[in-house]
């Protein structure tokens, strides 16, 4: 069986799909919770590559169901191994999604090589990247921020589609809770779902 019929290249559902055989970005304080929503969306092996002096790791219970049982992590010694690693996962085609913490802006060179990597694979990858160090060579890059929320069990976010090389951008406040790919988008403030009332 051929990898494109293992994989087909499906149009987007909505805004928050990530274009497949494509390298995308993420950056901002909330790219983490951006990433396990990702990897939610994703059904087939995941792959998280981080810094090996990194002491942040995924905590596995904590994790979205369904998301531990699918996902590796690999720690690199370097910045060469990390790309490297990035290169080789986004070339397997058993994976789905590549999830990567890059120290360093990624060079224009660098970015091009993981974009014909994600293509040979036929995967998606997810950089998440410190403010500022994208790579031209990016197809979306998205920021994204907690938001504070005056509900006690709600958590909010800010997701805004700052780059996007085949279509548009825009900026959804989302209430995403963590154990299934739907998210319910927020209303902004002032918005009215009702007329308003007729002066008294």
């Amino acid at each position: 069986m051929q990898p494109e019929t293992l994989r087909p290249e499906l149009p987007p559902t909505d805004a928050f799909d990530l274009r497949g055989r494509r390298v995308h970005e993420a950056e901002g304080r909330g790219r983490r919770t951006f990433a396990l929503f990702q990897a939610v969306r994703h059904p087939d092996p995941l792959v998280w590559i981080l810094p090996a002096h990194v002491p942040e790791l995924p905590m596995l219970r904590g994790l979205p169901k369904g998301v531990g049982e699918r996902l590796h992590l690999f720690r690199a010694e370097g910045e060469t191994d990390l790309l490297w690693c990035i290169e080789e996962a986004l070339r397997s085609a058993p994976v789905g999604l590549v999830i990567a913490e890059p120290e360093k802006p990624l060079s224009l060179t660098a970015g091009r090589r993981l974009q014909l990597a994600a293509e040979a694979g036929r995967t998606t990858g997810l950089m998440l990247i410190r403010e500022g160090a994208g790579s031209n060579a990016t197809e979306t890059r998205w920021a994204c921020a907690p938001v504070a929320s005056p509900a006690a069990d709600s958590t909010l976010h800010c997701w805004t589609l700052n780059k996007n090389k085949k279509g548009t951008c825009g900026s959804w406040i989302v209430n995403w809770n963590g154990a299934t790919a739907a998210v319910h988008l927020v209303s902004e403030a002032g918005q009215r779902h009702q007329p308003a009332e007729p002066p008294g």
